[in-house]
């Protein structure tokens, strides 16, 4: 994935400065030389990672360490709060008025993905408990409501659409619905090529039926191309917030965020891959975060308790070690509804790329075979691994067809993952316990 190989090289520049025995301005310089290079290729624009670059000496050579804290924290802090500011400082939140029904309109060029982001919108609301519907304006596209429908079509969200006449159409089913939904999702029409055309169909839309809210779809491959359509929209219409989408795979993603955060847009959801529920609610502090190899555990516990829908004391006891191989087979069926291994891991403090990439796909391969091992097991040997003994694992890989070194793999990977969990309180950096986001 681009964004991790974006994330790993800034994660490997703040490596050097944590193992330098000491801190010197050549360090400094080559530090600032790393973090160059790596927004230059994640195709952040050179003025401001030029600007950064001076902001981030400055700050080092200038500010006064607070006490209790080294040289090499205060680099890294520094490096933290400036990726921030490039990102767009503040996480911005969406206000739904309680009791009434909250309108909110998806617009963007073709090619966007504004269609499954609104699809990922409507399942994000509705897992949060507010009754959710769309409305598919888009009367251009061939079998445009066919995909909304399709994408939706487990998760009991109604899609409703226009026929022909967009603007007159739309206003007629949201007098029909309103005050039967409490989020209702507009995805217009992304045929045009121009962004004139787009805004003026946007414009009569937008004075017919008055939304709450206007989200503008903006493709992160397109990179630093970001930065005139969120513009144009943002001064031209009043753009309340941004959706960048397809941030998973592209090379230019880190170009996307900082594109649109500098025209001051608030960038309020990132599409994180291609499953429905591959959406996050854009915090800059725990993105930057990730990316730094610091983690997110809260965002881990909060992926276990939706993926797994496990209760949250359970969530905390496997947090703190407390794991059986129950609970590791609910979580390796829970995976696929989670994300890839590199993902979840990513969200573990250092461990983001620790793990060789090419060792998480082979784990991932693994899986199917653990599952088949663990159901040999009998409820007490899956509740207390520690019973498993010689004869054990011999029964074991006959039931599950696999070989005992098969059995004892898993069993080690379970005791490294119970270790890691409740190893995590006492690794966490001190850096995050001085609350910067």
């Amino acid at each position: 994935m681009a964004l991790a190989r974006f994330g790993s090289a800034l994660y490997e520049a703040l490596q050097k400065v944590v193992k330098a025995p000491f801190l010197t301005r050549k360090t400094i310089k080559e530090l600032i030389r790393d973090i160059q290079r790596a927004l230059l290729r994640a195709d952040v624009n050179v003025n401001l990672v030029l600007e950064l670059s001076k902001r981030i000496e400055k700050r080092v050579s200038e500010e006064e360490i607070p006490p209790g804290f080294s040289k090499k924290d205060h680099v890294i802090k520094v490096v933290y709060e400036e990726l921030i500011n490039l990102l767009g400082r503040k996480p911005y939140r969406i206000p739904l008025k309680p009791g009434k029904t909250n309108v909110i309109m998806l617009v963007g060029i073709q090619g966007s993905g504004k269609t499954t982001s609104c699809a990922k919108l409507a399942l994000f609301y509705s897992k949060r408990g507010f009754k959710t519907a769309i409305v598919c304006a888009d009367t251009y596209r061939p079998a445009a409501k066919e995909q909304l429908e399709q994408l939706v079509a487990e998760t009991g969200i109604p899609v409703f659409a226009c026929k022909k006449d967009p603007v007159k159409e739309t206003k007629r089913i949201l007098d029909e619905i309103r005050g039967k939904y409490e989020v209702v999702l507009i995805d217009t029409a992304g045929r045009h090529k121009d962004e004139k055309s787009l805004m003026d169909e946007m414009r009569s839309l937008y004075a017919k039926i008055k939304p709450d809210h206007v989200m503008l779809v903006v493709d992160a491959t397109i990179g630093q191309q970001a930065y005139s359509q969120a513009k144009a929209f943002h001064e031209a219409t009043g753009i309340g917030s941004i959706f960048v989408a397809k941030l998973d795979g592209s090379a230019k993603g880190g170009g996307a965020l900082s594109a649109v955060a500098s025209t001051g847009a608030p960038i309020s959801f990132i599409g994180t891959g291609e499953k429905l529920g591959d959406i996050e609610e854009f915090n800059p502090g725990k993105f930057v975060s990730r990316l730094l190899g610091m983690g997110d555990v809260e965002a881990l516990v909060k992926r276990f308790e939706e993926a797994a829908r496990i209760s949250k004391e359970k969530a905390q006891r496997i947090m703190k070690g407390r794991m059986t191989l129950e609970d590791f087979y609910e979580q390796l069926e829970a995976v696929s509804k989670m994300g890839s291994l590199a993902k979840v891991l990513s969200l573990f403090p250092g461990l983001g790329y620790k793990i060789p990439r090419e060792q998480l796909e082979v784990a991932e391969d693994k899986m199917r075979k653990w599952k088949c091992i663990i159901q040999s097991m009998t409820v007490e040997e899956r509740r207390n691994p520690s019973i498993l003994n010689a004869s054990r694992i011999r029964r074991i890989a006959r039931g599950a067809g696999v070989t005992e070194r098969d059995v004892r793999e898993l069993i080690k990977q379970y005791n490294l993952m119970r270790k890691m969990m409740k190893s995590l309180p006492k690794r966490k950096l001190r850096l995050l316990g001085m609350r910067w986001s």
